[in-house]
């Protein structure tokens, strides 16, 4: 079994559509990025490329104009395309860091979504939402964080 770290932030932008585990949520805001700025899903592509030894997704998938606008589940599936045949995903664990939107409503649908994407039980899947109680650059609303934790398992042949 290995364990894998992932973290993403992004800023916060008006005119953008708000991703998060793969789920369109509404919001008067985005976060900007080359990609569809989607943290939580960065955080746990990073995970799972950690865990297994890979370079991060940056090394996959360069701001370059080929992946400009690339929707992070089609990140998510080409990790778990990696790791596929030496590893399967045990568990996930994660926290969103954001004052706002309320995140709390949409957790069982990012938890389907990102399931049925990685061949997982959502139960498997942990997506904790937190404030940073209005400090720094998430507490003045200029960013979102993601922090992840995967556990994976190799297979046995």
């Amino acid at each position: 079994m290995r364990v894998g770290i992932g973290y993403d932030v992004h800023p916060i932008v008006k005119g953008r559509k708000l991703f998060l585990g793969g789920i369109e949520i509404p919001s008067e805001f985005g976060l900007y990025g080359h990609s569809d700025a989607d943290v939580l899903i960065h955080a746990i592509s990073d995970a799972i490329l950690g865990a297994v030894g890979l370079p991060d997704i940056g090394y996959f998938f360069p701001n370059i104009p080929e992946y400009k606008d690339i929707s992070s589940c089609v990140i998510l599936e080409e990790v778990k395309r990696k790791i596929d045949k030496e590893y399967t995903i045990v568990n996930i664990d994660s926290v969103i860091i954001a004052e706002k939107p309320k995140i709390i409503p949409y957790v069982d649908m990012m938890k389907k979504k990102l399931a049925s994407i990685l061949e997982i039980n959502p139960g498997a899947i942990g997506i904790k939402a937190t404030t940073n109680e209005k400090l720094g650059f998430i507490g003045r609303e200029e960013g979102i964080v993601a922090i992840a934790v995967v556990l994976v398992d190799e297979r046995r042949t």
